[in-house]
């Protein structure tokens, strides 16, 4: 007998300018045994910046560290991901951006497959 796997799509940040340092909204997400980021980069105002993408993990969706060797660097438009995997509980990501003029517009989806 074949089983169906649960999946769930959520959008955490939609169409955000992002100038510094910014977290999603955490996700509670137990039943998922990985999850996948996406983040869609629509625009990135000089050609030195750069989009640094920290998945976070919670147990109570209150207190944060970052997921282990879970830095992710993004330097140009277009859609980026990263698989996640051991989370437990909840999930948000940590965006930062540097650069000369450090500001980019851009969205966060989260992707939970069970």
């Amino acid at each position: 007998m074949m089983t169906l796997r649960s999946t769930a799509t959520a959008v955490l940040e939609r169409d955000l300018t992002i100038t510094d340092a910014i977290e999603t909204e955490p996700y509670e997400i137990p039943w998922a045994s990985e999850a996948r980021f996406f983040a869609q980069v629509h625009t990135l105002e000089a050609p030195d910046t750069t989009l640094e993408f920290i998945t976070q993990i919670s147990p109570d969706g209150l207190h944060w560290c970052d997921l282990d060797d879970s830095s992710h660097e993004v330097t140009e438009t277009g859609l980026a991901t990263w698989l996640v995997t051991g989370f437990g509980q909840w999930l948000r990501v940590r965006c930062r951006v540097r650069g000369t003029t450090p500001t980019a517009r851009l969205r966060i989806y989260l992707v939970g497959k069970g």
